[in-house]
């Protein structure tokens, strides 16, 4: 009984947060994100319009910069809440979010899909997502790599999630006694809420698998 109060409060928490997340990613995409739009447009107006060589380099530099400001406010947005999640499903979400990550940190990810995509609860959903965007930042952290690919395999009462990479990979033994075992324990426990599991694998030099289980009912 004391095991499934604690499992109900702490879905309550994790549902809770998901609402403020959700809240900021609106004001970032709605308001901030297109004031920053506009500016950009701006500045590329005055750079048109200026004779000066060296001031019309500080301009389009300018210019520049609010670019790749632009992209990384609109990564944040989807990584704090994916609009798509809930219109499109699973699979076009980690598409979007995959291209804007490829963008952000230079890594291409594949994202395949075989079997015919099951509709999931937004609960299941959000916690794949939030697993798959766990497991994609320790890559760009940790992996060193420039590619990894998820693969969706959808059965008739479960999917499964692969998140690979072919990079430097670890010492399990090793990270488990470090700060990043607490990430993956997060993600465990993400996925356990609903219902589902979450392993990892990795060898030196081979790289890391981090393989989801989840239930589609």
């Amino acid at each position: 009984m004391e095991l499934e109060a604690g499992n109900q409060a702490c879905s309550y928490i994790i549902q809770s947060q998901e609402e403020e997340i959700k809240r900021v990613a609106l004001e970032l995409h709605e308001s901030i994100n297109q004031n920053l739009y506009t500016m950009q447009t701006g500045l590329n107006f005055i750079e048109a319009g200026i004779e000066n060589q060296e001031m019309k380099s500080y301009a389009k530099e300018m210019a520049g910069l609010m670019e790749r400001t632009i992209r990384e406010v609109r990564l944040l947005s989807v990584e704090l809440y994916p609009n798509t999640l809930s219109t499109l499903g699973l699979v076009s979400a980690m598409k979007s979010y995959s291209k804007l990550f490829t963008n952000t940190f230079g890594i291409l990810i594949d994202v395949h899909s075989s079997g015919e995509e099951k509709l999931l609860s937004d609960q299941k959903s959000m916690a794949a997502f939030r697993v798959c965007q766990e497991a994609l930042i320790n890559i760009a952290k940790y992996a060193d790599t420039d590619h990894a690919k998820i693969e969706f395999t959808w059965g008739e009462i479960s999917v499964r999630i692969d998140i690979k990479d072919a990079g430097k990979g670890f010492d399990a033994n090793e990270v488990m006694e470090s700060g990043r075992a607490n990430g993956i324990a997060a993600m465990r426990e993400r996925l356990r809420l609903v219902g589902g599991q979450c392993d990892l694998s990795s060898e030196l030099d081979k790289g890391t698998t981090v393989s989801i289980n989840l239930p589609i009912q």
